[in-house]
């Protein structure tokens, strides 16, 4: 899979891909992402400016249409693309299901909106699909754009150690994980759950579904009447 990621900040995202999983992933092949400075296809060659104030007036600057289509079609002359995301706050609440989705891509564009956001002509004639990961407001879309690479990236398979881990993830089958115990098996009095060392699978199986089912009864009831 490849991800373009077109930013007014792509600075901000050198971290979270350089790192971890997501790092081991690039490694093998899996995923490839790729950060576009929105400066570098700026028409103005002395500014390198990428925005403009609001028609009509009012505060915050946007990001203009044109240096996000230069963007697009140079990146579109190359391969072709199952979507094109933009990430705000109003757009769709990412889920798991979309995660599972997005993961069968190949080639996806992602577009981090900053300042007051896009031009809405860009969401008009390019966006496929606006994600947004809460119900609250960021500086930009770059944090956001971490977030939804890193649901997709790891559910590539051969991104993960163990490819089972993600499918026994919260919310892969509507309900929340059970929880989960290591070593010591006793720490300061505090026991691990017999049933978990008896090392009767099928019981343990049992105890976690059950277990997996309060959980979301108690934190999350909204996800058992969906």
């Amino acid at each position: 899979m490849r991800i373009d990621i077109l930013s007014a900040q792509p600075q901000l995202m050198e971290s979270p891909f350089a790192h971890s999983i997501m790092k081991r992933a690039q490694e093998k092949g899996l995923l490839e992402v790729v950060l576009h400075d929105l400066h570098d296809f700026s028409t103005d060659e002395k500014y390198r400016r990428i925005d403009d104030y609001q028609f009509g007036g009012g505060a915050g600057m946007v990001l203009a249409i044109e240096p996000i289509h230069r963007a697009i079609a140079h990146l579109r002359a190359e391969r072709e693309y199952e979507h094109i995301i933009y990430m705000t706050p109003d757009g769709q609440t990412l889920n798991q299901k979309t995660c599972n989705h997005l993961s069968l891509a190949g080639n996806l564009i992602i577009i981090c909106g900053h300042y007051k956001g896009i031009d809405e002509r860009v969401r008009e004639h390019f966006v496929t699909m606006e994600i947004s990961v809460g119900d609250y407001v960021l500086s930009g879309g770059e944090l956001p754009a971490c977030i939804l690479v890193d649901a997709i990236g790891r559910l590539l398979p051969g991104v993960l150690g163990d490819e089972s881990s993600a499918l026994l993830d919260s919310f892969q089958d509507g309900i929340l994980a059970p929880p989960v115990y290591t070593r010591p098996a006793d720490y300061n009095g505090w026991k691990v759950p017999d049933i978990l060392l008896s090392g009767h699978e099928r019981k343990i199986n049992a105890w976690r579904d059950e277990q997996a089912l309060l959980r979301t009864q108690q934190r999350r009831p909204d996800l058992l009447e969906e």
